[in-house]
């Protein structure tokens, strides 16, 4: 037996060695390797139906890497890794799961140590696959830093480790009186009959005018779903299970089964594993996915989707409700047959609760029932008709909060005995002690709720239940049934019969019970009493399963079906109240406990209310017939063949067709709407319609299609519709194949539409250049677009037309350019010859033939040599043209360096030869080279890093030396290898250009020579785009701490930081996140702030943190957003002392709001006659003025001051304090009037301007006189004074004036007379426009 293994494995080998045939796996990045040419029948070599996935896992956890195979016979699978092996058992346990076939490489608790790539081999006899995937292990680089002692390069990579928070599209924010958007999410994953109670967790109750839109949503979804799911269904909504997890799932079946599938919570990417331990985790059974969350806490709430690759499947919203049971549901007990129920009571109004068992949710309908109380505090759920499979334990959870009980089903002692319908309530201790306690529950939590809501009035609830009938239905959602009993609430209604129980439960106030019947009046019973649910059973016949309303079209089959829970029972059937029988037109069926009623073809009168009756209890449902349009088959199939007409021709079709109710038809062309034109010809009459389309042409070719319409449904017929016509011309360029001294030959393309017919011909005709005559040459077959011209004559150039023919006709021609014939074309250089193989005696080269040939086939090559140090190039091939593409060069020397060049030969000679190759030694090969060593990274930034290494040492017989050098670059989430440098460097150092900022990044160097590429050497862990780490620190050492802005006025900060890697930026307002009128400018160097317009609240402490890996660092600058203060109150003036005065005033308004606001006061007396300040930055409303002489007048200003500036004055009242003077006398003499009266004259007269166009220009002039003289502007002799084109200015004898904008007609002489009652005078000046011819004027 070991000698056959041997044997089977030296097989094996043998056939590895024979054929190793490369195949494509339907899985990307699966190599499959086949070991034999031709496979038996049934047998296959391994492939991955599903390749191990990346895994990305926190240190210490446990990792799982599962891969599933195929192939005949079984594969063997290995697995493998990069830097080691996977052969201890402790840290890696490899086993086979048999119910999901999955192979499974175990790390119980994976370390640092573990990060790597790893690989899965499959293997059989008939071939091998191979697959790797990559594990990375979070928070591993810290451990491994500590443990490399003294390597600083390995202690700085260690500090580039970063975790990228994922963050998806954002959802919008919810403007006021818009639909929450998150909303629109859940509304694309939840089924439609859910539509109701999601909107109205939202607040919304009316949802109809959102259909529409949610119909177009979902079908976008929908699209974008497809490209990456085969199918989807049976998604569940989150929901905390008994076992205290909240879960939410769905059915998926993936395109790509390795498709990366991400959870995101409020828009941010959230970890997951496979680990029922940890917080979060998936379990994917076969296309069954399972999210779950153990222990949810109220953090926990949140929104949350799934997203395939960048696709969204599934959106949920996790609400958790700040809410306790008041009254949990208790031990509920019932006999086979009875109605059981669970109650419970909340703290806080909620519209509804989820109830499940210890398996599964609750899904409420015919079973089960759910009632909620008009306050929303008390909840029931009613089991009707209890069986034994219906013990257990329930549930009630309200968010992550929860009451569980166990409901106990006896078995029936008496099988045959029938309970007596009551309408009645019973009245037993037992029922009222239970009220007594729902009542006490209920009114505590309404006492909690009028607290909560600072009601001033106690709330009066009530809650009722009413059943009627044997078969409880679920009502519309408003709560209304068809029946006579009815249950008022939030969600649900049931609705049932005349002939049921009902049940009530009540708080304070009145009930109502109608019961309706078809002979009597309506009788209405009114009671105050507080009562509790009627525990009276009825053990007669009852419906499983009732009748439901059916809708079918005419002449199709159409039934009606119900369950009861008897066999033996027999029914009666009813159609708007009269009895049916199988003489009717219908089958009537009894199949055991099933009863059916059958029509096979249906008609418009078979619609109506139909009833079965069975043991005094009854059951209804509505038939509706539609009557939708229809096709007859045979016309259908006439309609459906293409018609096929000639240009020009006309175009009908008919078709005829069946239905009711008002028809709607439309015919359509390549799904464009037709309407009645000139060649457009449409008839509709009761049953048919017909298409004319006259003078069809080439272009309305295409699909035609009809569709007609009704309130009942929509039918289509489809035809094709064929132009035949002559072809287009055939398409250019024309390609030159051959221009020879005896034939021409060309190529073309064919016709881009070829008429509807195929090409039969092609039509050439020729020219020659230089002569009008076009001369027919040949017809040749469509199916060779290309003609060789062998009768040319050599140095002539001719022009060529091609028509292309079908059975239509002829079409336009395609005309060449000028083709020479017999002209002397060299061919261009072929490639620059390779170098194969190198020996000391023989170099082999090759190279590939040039792209231009001249216009005449290659015959050969000329080969020649140049040794390197000389200029002389000889002639390798002495025997004359080679006419291959490769040579064996054997006439060299051992040692020395040559280069190589080639030359094509077509049949007019040798062209230009081709680049040199690079230099070649003619020696034997060479060994590889050994590893580098020391390699190291000397530097890195954002864009860039440098490496340096040792070169690698000689190994006689087994290493030569490495003449150069490849640096090859591989990111962390790709498999493949990228080469930096295409040609070898000489050097030991290089810089890696291009990368990604905070990319992660393997490097390694791999050294090369003739011989070959050595073995690669590279880092042991991961390279990160980043310069070294710094710690963030800001460098404006002089920045403004207080910033002060006039309101209205834009706010710009710009803080310079230094920081690496890059840091998260955070800015607030007196902490709190800043307001969104604010905006915020990040960059790798600062950060800025910018308010456009600011306002008063807009003031605050601004604070901008800056926080990276390495540490953070704060600072933070006042914004004082005012305006110029306004003014502060009356000053009053007190003198206590003599010789000062005491001022005080009422303090400004904006006083409280600034507290920078000062006063400063300002003092003027009768002597000096000027205010000068006698005190500034008073932060009281008092000051006392000192030096207050006798006999002066004192006048006082106070101002209020900010950082703006000063506000208007408040001005005190004259302050004096007389003086006692004895009189004296002074004699005066008579002094003469001094008369300072003058003529007018100019101290500065105007001067002459040049202005450009369109711009603004100023003239003054400086006059004098007394009386002050009356100033007047004149331009061309028009006086301006005015004018109100013209500012004019007169000031302190500065007179000006200002022309906002220039133009042509400014231009000319402008005068200013100046005049007073002495005299007059003037001065004149011109004003040049540029572009104007200047006028001519006088300067005085």
């Amino acid at each position: 037996m070991l000698h056959g293994r041997r044997r089977n494995s030296w097989c094996l080998r043998l056939h590895q060695l024979l054929v190793s045939i490369k195949k494509r796996s339907r899985v990307t990045g699966v190599t499959i390797t086949q070991y034999v040419e031709q496979l038996p029948v049934g047998k296959s070599p391994p492939d991955f139906i599903r390749k191990p996935m990346a895994v990305t896992v926190q240190e210490g956890k446990k990792v799982f890497l599962k891969a599933k195979v195929s192939g005949e016979p079984v594969p063997t699978v290995t697995w493998g890794r990069n830097k080691g092996k996977v052969d201890d058992p402790r840290k890696f346990i490899t086993r086979y799961d048999e119910r999901a076939q999955e192979h499974i490489l175990e790390i119980p608790g994976v370390t640092a140590d573990e990060a790597d790539a790893y690989k899965c081999l499959a293997i059989n006899e008939y071939g091998e696959a191979v697959c790797s995937t990559t594990l990375t292990v979070t928070g591993a680089s810290k451990t491994k830093g500590r443990a490399a002692d003294g390597q600083a390069a390995q202690d700085f990579r260690s500090m580039l480790k970063k975790t990228v928070v994922t963050r998806k599209k954002q959802l919008p924010p919810q403007m006021e009186g818009e639909i929450d958007p998150k909303l629109l999410e859940l509304l694309l994953s939840v089924p439609k009959k859910d539509y109701e109670k999601t909107c109205l967790d939202f607040g919304v109750t009316d949802f109809r005018w959102m259909l529409k839109r949610i119909n177009q949503l979902k079908k976008e979804r929908e699209n974008e779903q497809a490209k990456l799911v085969e199918t989807l269904e049976n998604v569940k909504q989150i929901e905390v299970k008994p076992n205290g997890r909240a879960e939410f799932s769905l059915d998926m079946k993936l395109r790509d089964p390795n498709s990366e599938i991400n959870l995101y919570k409020d828009g941010t990417m959230i970890p997951y594993d496979e680990d029922d331990n940890s917080k979060r985790s998936l379990k994917n059974v076969e296309t069954k996915y399972v999210f779950s969350i153990r222990d949810p806490q109220p953090e926990d709430a949140g929104f949350y989707q799934v997203d395939v690759e960048e696709t969204n499947v599934l959106a949920t919203y996790f609400h958790v409700p700040d809410v306790e049971f008041i009254a949990t549901i208790d031990n509920a007990k019932a006999t086979e047959g009875e109605d059981a129920s669970f109650q419970c009571v909340l703290s806080t109004p909620l519209n509804r609760i989820t109830w499940s068992k210890e398996d599964s949710s609750i899904e409420y309908g015919n079973k089960y029932e759910v009632a909620v109380s008009e306050d929303k505090l008390v909840h029931k759920l009613t089991i009707k008709g209890c069986e034994m499979a219906d013990k257990g334990a329930y549930y009630a959870s309200a968010g992550i909060t929860s009451s569980s009980a166990v409901l106990t089903v006896k078995a029936d002692p008496n099988q045959s005995r029938k309970a007596v319908s009551k309408t009645g309530v019973q009245d037993d201790k037992a029922a009222v002690a239970q009220q007594n306690k729902t009542k006490g529950d209920l009114n505590g939590a309404r006492r909690a709720q009028a607290e909560k809501d600072a009601a001033d009035a106690a709330r009066q609830d009530s809650l009722g239940t009413e059943r009627s009938g044997e078969d409880g239905r679920l009502g519309s959602d408003n709560g209304a049934g068809d029946g006579s009993g009815r249950f008022s609430g939030e969600a649900n209604g049931f609705e049932g019969d005349d002939h049921g129980e009902n049940n009530i439960l009540a708080t304070d106030g009145d009930y109502e019970i109608k019961k309706d019947d078809a002979d009597d009046t309506k009788k209405r019973r009114l009671q105050t009493a507080s009562l509790v649910p009627d525990s009276v059973t009825d053990h007669g016949v009852r419906f499983v399963s009732g009748l439901s309303n059916t809708m079918a079209n005419v002449g199709e089959r159409a039934e009606l079906s119900c369950k009861l829970s008897g066999e033996t029972s027999e029914g009666q059937w009813y159609r708007n109240g009269k009895l049916l029988t199988n003489e009717d037109g219908v089958k009537l069926i009894k199949d055991g406990a099933c009863h059916k009623l059958i029509m096979d073809c249906c008609t418009k009168g078979d619609a109506g209310i139909y009833r079965f009756e069975a043991g005094g209890r009854k059951s209804e449902a509505t038939l509706n017939i539609q009557d939708p349009p229809k096709i007859d088959t045979e016309a259908l199939d006439k309609f459906s063949r293409p018609v096929i007409i000639r240009a020009g021709e006309h175009a009908e079709w008919k078709l005829l067709f069946l239905g009711g109710a008002q028809m709607d038809i439309q015919w359509y062309k390549n799904d464009d709407k037709l309407l009645p034109a000139m060649h457009v010809k449409i008839e509709t009459s009761a049953g048919e319609s017909g298409l004319r389309l006259t003078k069809c042409q080439r272009m309305d070719s295409g699909e035609i299609k009809v569709k007609i319409k009704n309130e009942n449904g929509t039918a289509e017929a489809i035809s094709k519709l064929i132009v035949l016509d002559k072809p287009t011309a055939p398409q250019g360029p024309v390609d030159i194949m051959q221009s020879g001294v005896t034939s021409v030959e060309f190529k073309w393309k064919s016709p881009k539409d070829s008429g509807g017919c195929p090409v039969t011909n092609y039509i050439i005709e020729r020219q020659q250049v230089g002569r009008s005559k076009w001369s027919s040459l040949c017809a040749i077959p469509g199916s060779e677009p290309s003609y060789k011209d062998s009768d040319v004559d050599p140095g002539r150039r001719y022009c060529y037309r091609v028509r292309a023919q079908n059975e239509e006709g002829v079409s336009d021609c395609l005309q060449t350019e000028g083709i020479p014939a017999g002209v002397l074309r060299y061919p261009g250089p072929p490639t620059v010859p390779k170098v194969m193989r190198a020996f000391k005696d023989c170099i082999s080269l090759a190279w590939a033939p040039p792209c231009d040939t001249g216009g005449t086939k290659i015959v050969g090559y000329h080969l020649e040599k140049n040794k390197k140090g000389t200029n002389y190039w000889s002639l390798v091939n002495q025997g004359g043209p080679i006419t291959d593409t490769k040579y064996a060069v054997t006439d060299v020397f051992e040692g020395a360096a040559y280069e190589f060049r080639v030359s094509a030969i077509n049949r007019s000679g040798a062209g230009d030869p081709s680049i040199p190759c690079d230099t070649v030694i003619a020696r034997d090969p060479m060994k590889p080279p050994g590893k580098v060593t020391d390699l190291k990274l000397t530097s890195s930034n954002y864009s860039t890093f440098s490496l340096a290494w040792t070169k690698p040492k000689e190994v006689n017989g087994m290493e030569d030396e490495a003449q150069g050098y490849y640096v090859e670059l591989r990111p962390i989430d790709c498999l493949e290898w990228t080469r930096c440098n295409t040609i070898p460097i000489t050097l030991t150092s290089y810089t890696v250009p291009g990368l990604k900022a905070m990319a992660a990044y393997w490097v390694r160097v791999i050294a090369t020579n003739y011989g070959g590429d050595g073995e690669p050497w590279g880092f042991d862990n991961y390279v990160t785009a980043m310069p070294p780490p710094v710690k963030p620190k800001f460098k404006d050492h002089n920045m403004r701490t207080f910033v002060a802005v006039r309101s209205g006025d834009t706010v710009r900060l710009k803080i310079n930081f230094q920081a690496c890697p890059l840091p998260e930026i955070t800015w607030l307002k007196d902490g709190i996140p800043v307001p969104k009128h604010v905006t915020i400018t990040n960059s790798d160097k600062g950060s800025g702030l910018l308010i456009p317009t600011s306002e008063g609240a807009d003031t605050g402490v601004y604070t901008i943190t800056v926080k990276n890996i390495v540490g953070q660092e704060s600072i933070a600058i006042e914004i004082r957003v005012t305006d110029n203060p306004k003014p502060p109150g009356p000053v009053e003036l007190d003198q206590n002392i003599p010789g000062t005065v005491t001022l005080s005033w009422t303090s400004s308004p904006d006083e409280r709001r600034d507290d920078r606001l000062h006063y400063m006061v300002s003092k003027r007396d009768s002597f000096k006659r000027s205010w000068r300040t006698v005190a500034d930055n008073l932060f009281n409303n008092k000051f006392t003025a000192v030096n207050i002489l006798p006999g002066r007048e004192y006048n006082f200003r106070v101002f209020a001051k900010n950082d703006m500036g000063l506000s208007t004055p408040a001005i005190s009242p004259v302050f004096a304090v007389k003086k006692d003077k004895e009189k004296t006398r002074v004699n005066i003499t008579e002094t003469k009037p001094l008369d300072l009266q003058s003529s007018p004259s100019f101290i500065v007269p105007l001067k002459m301007r040049t202005a450009p166009r369109g711009y603004e220009c100023c003239m003054s002039c400086a006059v004098k006189g007394d009386p002050a003289p009356r100033v007047t502007w004149y331009h061309n002799n028009t006086a301006l004074n005015t004018n109100t084109n013209y500012h004019i200015t007169s000031v302190c004898g500065v007179c000006s004036m200002l022309i906002l904008r220039v133009g042509p007609n400014d231009a000319g002489e402008y005068k200013v007379l100046i005049e007073n009652k002495l005299g007059t005078a003037k001065s004149a000046m011109t004003l040049n426009v540029k572009g104007i011819q200047p006028a001519l004027g006088l300067h005085m």
